[in-house]
């Protein structure tokens, strides 16, 4: 990319096309950028100056980023930015989609980056997010090679350079380099959590920030251990959308991100409790679900649990450490047995079981040494074979209470449960008859005489028993 074209792509000249620049224009461009990067003003391509050129970075201009810094004089004292910004949403409950991406990461794993790289800025403002799995969708997120429609300037460059690129609101796309090789781990390739990060400020209608420190500055910076937003981001972000509805913000620090295999926000202590949301499960996605005798439901997510009486009205959130003290935060799966009105529960290896608040004797144990999966995706109590049925991926696996081993002859395929999809959440027997399964804001009814999958839906939209009742006033995210 020659000089000219660099400093066209990313708005340092008022004017475009060849033969229209002065020298003192080139000089003036230059030393907007370099004041930018916090390089010596010099106004000469120096060595340092290509250097910076050259790292990998943002393809969205830097916009009002380089008057900013150009208005602030180098010795006046450095003032709280009034942030710049290229439009903003009418609204604060967006929709967004992952159109594709790369075919070496793991689906699940790219959906739950995209998740935090949301999260991270509805943690401090008023917006709230949601995933839409097809159709339209207000902020879309797509990976393109080279040329893609949006103009030579914006056509990808191939790995390094211009990483991604983003449109301000209301045209709501993001869209990424191909040919990078991208990562959901700290090390090497590209961190696609902070790259997503970024570009969702600017579909937000964040432009870049002069200051060194914050995410929404134009080159790509890896994944360290301090606050992934700095406070200039916090002042940007809640200056276009205001600050969170309830509670305060909630500021996350980056080693909360260096893996996604299981990521939940909860599990590093993040008090959901600050958000004050009563039924904050229903905005959101819950880590397992169960119900009792009394049809009570049990909703977990993170360190908390919700209960939701017949009635349909959610209590507020309760530690889980009050109810079932030892049991660790995020679990993976939970069930109830209608046998021994036991509370069961899984996460990794091990298995807990409760009757009432009391721990029994011998637990945790180690269930995966006894043929059980690790990290279930959804454990249930099944009445016709009066055993645990526990759910992983494409499998299902059969256990007693008595030994909590595997029985003869299992795991076998799911397409024995017609219907149900792999990867659900949670599952519990309704005092309608049914069973009920959960993956993300959807769930599945399941006939238990027909062994087949009857409807599906928004649970938190449709089934009222759920304890969502902003969903009939028009609240509802999903």
């Amino acid at each position: 990319l020659s000089l000219q074209l660099f400093l066209e792509k990313y708005g340092y000249f008022s004017q475009l096309g060849p033969g229209t620049h002065s020298p003192a224009e080139f000089t003036q461009a230059l030393r907007a950028f370099q004041q930018v990067t916090h390089l010596p003003p010099s106004g000469v391509l120096d060595g340092p100056t290509l250097h910076q050129m050259a790292l990998p970075r943002c393809g969205t201009g830097d916009g009002q980023s380089h008057t900013a810094q150009a208005r602030r004089a180098p010795s006046a004292p450095r003032r709280r930015r009034t942030p710049q910004h290229g439009g903003r949403w009418h609204k604060r409950q967006l929709s967004y989609r992952v159109v594709n991406w790369p075919p070496y990461l793991p689906p699940h794993e790219v959906r739950l980056a995209v998740r935090a790289a949301f999260q991270l800025w509805s943690n401090v403002s008023a917006l709230l997010f949601w995933e839409v799995w097809d159709g339209p969708a207000d902020i879309r997120l797509t990976f393109f090679h080279g040329d893609h429609n949006d103009g030579l300037s914006n056509a990808f460059d191939g790995p390094g350079g211009a990483l991604a690129h983003a449109f301000f609101p209301r045209r709501g796309e993001a869209h990424f380099d191909s040919a990078e090789r991208w990562s959901l781990r700290s090390g090497k390739g590209r961190n696609l959590f902070v790259v997503v990060a970024h570009e969702v400020g600017h579909t937000l209608g964040l432009q870049h920030s002069p200051a060194k420190s914050a995410l929404m500055s134009p080159y790509y910076k890896k994944l360290g251990k301090d606050f992934v937003l700095s406070w200039d981001d916090i002042l940007a972000v809640q200056n276009l959308y205001g600050k969170p509805s309830k509670g305060s913000a909630i500021q996350l620090p980056g080693k909360v991100f260096t893996h996604f295999q299981d990521w939940s926000s909860d599990a590093y202590g993040v008090d959901q409790q600050q958000r004050s949301l009563s039924a904050y499960y229903c905005h959101s996605f819950f880590d397992a679900i169960t119900a009792d005798a009394d049809h009570t439901l049990y909703i977990f997510k993170g360190s908390h649990f919700w209960e939701v009486p017949a009635s349909g009205n959610a209590s507020d959130p309760q530690p889980l450490e009050s109810r079932w003290p030892g049991l660790p935060a995020s679990i993976d799966a939970s069930a109830w047995s209608q046998l021994s009105g036991k509370f069961y529960f899984f996460k990794g290896g091990r298995c807990w079981c409760y009757r009432g608040s009391r721990l029994q004797a011998g637990f945790p144990q180690k269930c995966s040494a006894r043929g059980l999966p690790r990290h279930p995706d959804t454990v249930l109590y099944f009445q016709q074979l009066r055993r645990l049925v526990l759910f992983k991926g494409s499998k299902y696996f059969v256990a007693s209470e008595e030994t909590l081993s595997l029985e003869p002859y299992y795991p076998r395929s799911l397409r024995d449960w017609q219907g149900v999809p792999p990867g659900t959440a949670g599952a519990l027997t309704h005092r309608d008859g049914f069973v009920y399964f959960f993956r993300d804001e959807r769930y599945w009814q399941f006939d238990r005489a027909k062994l087949r999958v009857l409807a599906t839906g928004k649970w938190a939209a449709q089934l009222p028993w759920m304890g969502c009742w902003d969903a009939n006033a028009g609240q509802v995210l999903f």
